[in-house]
């Protein structure tokens, strides 16, 4: 096993709860306000599971980050952060576009196209790590949910 650089193991971590902090600038105001009106599924979570849910999940990519940024800098690596970077930031506008803009169907095509570059992520992670890869499995099982809750919530309201 290779030496743990304790620094780079903070900041990869750090940057998918930075994206979280940023979504939940959109979201902690709307969970307890009108996302409490609106028509939601009888299997909808209770609301205070989301937080630790995501909590846990970007721990997960951080590791998952880590992992990938601790091999030998190569091409394949670079696409790999990139595709990561990249899905983090669609994670982030997913907030915005549901609970900033309230506006279900966008949010639902973009969890869409979101889903879509987690699995990219999950495929380019594996060809450099794929501890990595299945760090990652939890998420998208999540997104995968989260996608037909807002579908539902679309088709509902």
């Amino acid at each position: 096993m290779k030496n743990i650089n304790p620094g780079k193991l903070i900041i990869s971590i750090a940057i998918p709860l930075v994206a979280g902090f940023l979504g939940s600038f959109f979201t902690s105001s709307a969970v307890n306000t009108w996302y409490m009106t609106i028509n939601k599924p009888m299997w909808n979570p209770p609301s205070w599971l989301f937080a630790p849910v995501w909590i846990i999940l970007f721990i997960l990519m951080g590791i998952a980050l880590y992992l990938v940024w601790s091999e030998k800098m190569s091409k394949k690596v670079q696409v790999a952060i990139n595709i990561f970077m990249a899905q983090l930031i669609l994670n982030v506008l997913w907030s915005v576009f549901f609970f900033g803009m309230k506006n279900y169907w966008l949010a639902y095509g973009e969890i869409i196209v979101l889903w879509i570059a987690i699995g990219l992520t999950i495929v380019d992670f594996y060809k450099v790590n794929k501890t990595s890869a299945w760090l990652l499995l939890p998420y998208i099982l999540w997104v995968s949910f989260a996608s037909f809750l807002n579908f539902t919530i679309a088709f509902l309201n």
